[in-house]
């Protein structure tokens, strides 16, 4: 697969909707995970990414605002154990919970669908990073409507076990804007990811849509020792 240049990716599509990238460092010690949100409503862009123990929920940046809590508020990013798990919905628990009873990422999924929010039926995406003795492998799961037709799930699950320093996969919610939403098609796209997180993080930031973007989390974690290091940027108020 040839690789693409995300800043441009970006640049070029004013509404990705909601996104994964799941890569290796270009030195190949750090494990790296990307996560960014995007809203055409006032409902939708009204949130911030806010710290929750090893892992990030959003929430209401004006309470008084909030409509709908459903299919926005939610906890993108969960830790157990060695893995990480990163989904743009409240499929991060289903997630979770399926792990820690012995199921696999794509065990666990099989409960779930798409959004049900007619016509878009907005894609599950879903990521899970495992680091075990040195080692990191990562997966990607997109669930989504056969071509907007609600009564049929299409799953697909995408696995990288030894992952190649510098290389990441991207996968996001929309092909772009549109009414309906057109939903992301094909594989995750191969993407290169840089040792320097600051610079990763501003490259992505800056390259999306100023008007569609709300928050956005990046986090490098050492696959030798564990240590993680995290950055969010929210639209709304101050950056953590």
């Amino acid at each position: 697969m040839e690789m693409i240049s995300l800043a441009q990716e970006l640049r070029e599509n004013s509404y990705p909707g909601r996104g994964i990238i799941l890569g290796r460092s270009e030195d190949g010690t750090k494990a790296v995970a990307a996560y960014f949100i995007m809203g055409r409503s006032e409902n939708s862009r009204n949130r911030i990414f806010v710290e929750d123990g090893q892992g990030i929920r959003t929430q209401a940046y004006d309470p008084s605002k909030l409509t709908d809590p459903s299919l926005i508020i939610y906890a993108p990013v969960r830790v157990l154990g060695n893995k990480t798990i990163v989904t743009n919905g409240d499929q991060t628990d289903t997630i979770y919970e399926g792990m820690d009873k012995q199921l696999t990422f794509e065990q666990s999924l099989r409960s779930r669908e798409f959004e049900p929010d007619a016509p878009n039926y907005t894609p599950r995406i879903s990521g899970i990073m495992h680091i075990e003795n040195g080692k990191y492998s990562y997966a990607m799961s997109i669930l989504k409507s056969n071509n907007g037709d609600p009564s049929s799930c299409l799953r697909f699950t995408f696995a990288y076990n030894d992952c190649a320093a510098g290389e990441g996969h991207f996968i996001h919610t929309y092909k772009g804007d549109g009414n309906p939403l057109p939903s992301f098609e094909g594989e995750p796209k191969l993407v290169a990811v840089p040792n320097d997180m600051e610079k990763f993080t501003n490259m992505l930031w800056n390259n999306l849509n100023e008007d569609n973007k709300v928050s956005l989390f990046v986090r490098y974690i050492d696959i030798a020792t564990g240590i993680t290091h995290t950055i969010i940027k929210n639209k709304n108020g101050q950056e953590e």
